[in-house]
């Protein structure tokens, strides 16, 4: 059974930091490509970042330079480091572990506002 088990999330000002963890299991994490989606109200959810299991990254334009994602595949865990948060980047945000199939977390609310 796939587990995808977001954390991090929380209330923050517009320029601060925030750093999401997503814990997997019931995957061969090396393997899979994993992502960060996020899901504001009343939009429709976009990719954020995601890391191939080599390592190569891609990020949405509106994050690059701010947002940074990482893996540790000993942990089974992947990261989003979000600096210089704006208000605009509040939203669900949503784990994903891709090999033959998508799984998806529960997500993890983030919150940006003075």
């Amino acid at each position: 059974q796939v587990q995808l088990v977001e954390s991090g999330g929380g209330l923050v000002q517009p320029g601060g930091s925030l750093r999401l963890s997503c814990a997997a299991s019931g995957i061969i994490f090396s393997a899979n490509a994993m992502g960060w989606y996020r899901q504001a109200p009343g939009k429709q959810r976009d990719l954020v970042a995601v890391i191939f299991s080599g390592g190569i990254t891609d990020y949405a334009d509106s994050v690059k330079g701010r947002f940074t994602i990482s893996r540790d595949n000993a942990k089974s865990t992947v990261y989003l480091q979000m600096n210089s948060l704006k208000v605009e980047d509040t939203a669900v945000y949503y784990c994903t572990s891709t090999r033959f199939y998508t799984h998806w977390g529960q997500g993890t609310q983030v919150t940006v506002s003075p």
